[in-house]
C-alpha cells in the first residue's frame, strides 16, 4: 500500500485484496476500484489539489505496482532523508518551520546514499553534529506544486538517530525558526499544527521503540 499526501489529505493506492482490511478514520472518504488509465488518476489528484473537504480517497487495484507507477509517472520525483533524533532523555528533536513543527529532512544530493544525506540534513538544519544512525523505521510520500507549476512527489526515507548533543542552533536560511528537543507525551498534550506524514512518522517511530 502507498499512502500520499496531496494538498495535506491522504490518498490511499492499495491491492484489491488487501482494500477490505484498510482502516480509516474519518466519515468523508472516496473508495474506488482502479480502472487502468492515467487519465482516472488525473481526475481525483485534480479533486485533491483544489480542495480539503474530504478525510482520504482510496484507489485499488488487481494490479497495485502497476496503479503506482502510473501515479509515479505523473511526477517529477524528488528523494530526501531526515531522522527522528533521541537524547540521552529519549527526547526528540523537532523544528517549527513556515508555521509548522516538522522533523529535520532534506534532499538527497546526487551520488549521496541515504543514511548520508539524513546525517547531513540533521546537522545542518539543527546544528546538531554527534549523530549516531540506528534503525529505518518509514518512508513518506507528499506532493507539491514547484514554482513553475510543476507536480513533485516528495519521497522521504526517515531513520532513528542518537545524539549526547544538547546545543541547537537552527538553520535561519532554511526558515527555521525554532528546534527544541521535546518529550512527545508532552508535546501532544497540545494542539500542533504538524503535518500529516510527519505525525505518520512519529506513530511508527513510538511503535518501533515500545
Amino acid at each position: 500500500m502507498y499512502k500520499i499526501y496531496i494538498n495535506g489529505t491522504p490518498l490511499f493506492l492499495t491491492s484489491t485484496k488487501d482494500f477490505p482490511s484498510l482502516k480509516l478514520e474519518g466519515e468523508n472518504f472516496i473508495k474506488m476500484k482502479y480502472v487502468g488509465k492515467k487519465k482516472f488518476l488525473h481526475n481525483y489528484i485534480d479533486l485533491l489539489e483544489k480542495n480539503t473537504s474530504f478525510d482520504a480517497i482510496v484507489l485499488h487495484s488487481p494490479d497495485l505496482e502497476k496503479m503506482w507507477d502510473h501515479f509515479h509517472s505523473i511526477y517529477k520525483t524528488i528523494e530526501a532523508a531526515g531522522g527522528v533524533v533521541k537524547n540521552e532523555k529519549e527526547e526528540v528533536l523537532m523544528i517549527y518551520r513556515l508555521g509548522f513543527w516538522d522533523l529535520p529532512k532534506g534532499k538527497i544530493e546526487k551520488g549521496e546514499s541515504k543514511e548520508a544525506a539524513a546525517i547531513r540534513e540533521v546537522q545542518e538544519e539543527t546544528g546538531v553534529q554527534n549523530v549516531d544512525l540506528q534503525d529505518f523505521i518509514h518512508t513518506t510520500y507528499h506532493t507539491y506544486l514547484s514554482k513553475k507549476g510543476k507536480r513533485i512527489l516528495k519521497v522521504s526515507y526517515w531513520y532513528i538517530m542518537k545524539t549526547t548533543d544538547s546545543d541547537l542552533t537552527p538553520q535561519g536560511e532554511e526558515g527555521i525558526e525554532k528546534a527544541v528537543f521535546t518529550n512527545l507525551e508532552s508535546f501532544f498534550s497540545q494542539p500542533r499544527k504538524i503535518y500529516g506524514n510527519i505525525l505518520d512518522v512519529v506513530e511508527k517511530y513510538r511503535a518501533f521503540i515500545s
